[in-house]
C-alpha cells in the first residue's frame, strides 16, 4: 500500500485526499493539510515511485487509480478527493472507474487530455547532480541550478532528495519509460456525475476553453474556476486563495 501522511481525527464528514502531482511528495501538501485537517480526517498519500512509496516499473494512470483505491478501501471506502496534475489525472481515472469512492472532486491544473510538452529535462537535470558530492541540500541545488533557471524547481526537487542516503526519492527510471503514459490520459468510457470543479492558475494554460467538451463528456457536473496570479503550482504560489476555494467547494450544496 502507498505510504501516506495522516492528518486530523474522523469526522462525520468523509475524509478528504490530496494527492500530490509529477516529482511531488505528501509532504508538499503539509501546511494545507493541516489547515484542511481541522473539520475532518485528511490523507495525503505518496504516489509510486515517488517518496517513501513502493517502486514498481510501472507508472500507468490505471495502476495509479488502484493505488488510490487501495488507500480508501482502508479509510472506509470513500473520501472527498483533490489532486493536482498527475495526481489530478489519477484522481479522475479513480472517479471515471471507481465513482462510488469518490464524493466529491477538484481536479488542480490539469485536464483529461494528453499533453506534449514533457518532463524529461528535469530528469535528466536531477540524474546529472554528482551526488557523491552533495553534504547538505544546498550542495543538490548549486548542481541543480546549472541546468535548471528557477529558483522554486531547484528548491522543490531537492525536497525529495534523501542527503544521508545520497539518491532521490524518484524512480526516474519508471518515471522516464512510463512519461508518454503520464502525459497522455487513459481512454475510458466511463462518467463520473459527482460534484466535480476544475480549478485552473489563470496564468497557466494547462485546461484550455477547448477542453471543455472533453471534460464535460466524462464530468457531467464539472465547474469552472481560475485562482489569480498563479500558474500551475498554484496551491504552492497562492496557497491561501487555494485554501479558500477547496473549503467553499467542500461546504457547497449542490
Amino acid at each position: 500500500m502507498l505510504n501516506t501522511l495522516t492528518f486530523g481525527t474522523d469526522t462525520t464528514r468523509p475524509p478528504l485526499m490530496i494527492v500530490h502531482g509529477l516529482f511531488g511528495s505528501a509532504r508538499n501538501w503539509n501546511v494545507i493539510a493541516k489547515r484542511m485537517s481541522e473539520t475532518r480526517t485528511v490523507i495525503a498519500p505518496d504516489m509510486r515511485n515517488h517518496g517513501a512509496s513502493f517502486w514498481n516499473d510501472t507508472h500507468s494512470y490505471p495502476d495509479m487509480a488502484g493505488d488510490l483505491s487501495e488507500v480508501i478501501k482502508a479509510h472506509g471506502g470513500t473520501v472527498d478527493l483533490v489532486g493536482h496534475s498527475m495526481g489530478g489525472k489519477a484522481a479522475m481515472t479513480l472517479a471515471l472507474t471507481e465513482p462510488t469512492q469518490v464524493a466529491r472532486l477538484l481536479v488542480a491544473d490539469i485536464a483529461p487530455v494528453s499533453y506534449t510538452h514533457s518532463q524529461q529535462q528535469f530528469i535528466d537535470a536531477m540524474r546529472a547532480v554528482d551526488l557523491t558530492k552533495v553534504t547538505r541540500r544546498a550542495d543538490a541545488v548549486a548542481q541543480l541550478a546549472q541546468h535548471i533557471d528557477d529558483k522554486t524547481l531547484q528548491s522543490f526537487f531537492t525536497q525529495s532528495l534523501n542527503v544521508k542516503e545520497q539518491r532521490w526519492h524518484y524512480n526516474l527510471d519508471a518515471l522516464e519509460r512510463d512519461m508518454h503514459l503520464i502525459l497522455g490520459f487513459p481512454d475510458l468510457s466511463g462518467t463520473y456525475d459527482g460534484l466535480t470543479l476544475f480549478l485552473s492558475g489563470a496564468n497557466s494554460d494547462y485546461v484550455e476553453t477547448e477542453h471543455r467538451p472533453k471534460i464535460k463528456s466524462h464530468f457531467s457536473n464539472a465547474k469552472f474556476a481560475k485562482i489569480q496570479d498563479a500558474g500551475h503550482w498554484l496551491h504552492a504560489e497562492q496557497p491561501h486563495a487555494f485554501e479558500a476555494s477547496l473549503k467553499a467547494f467542500l461546504a457547497y450544496d449542490a
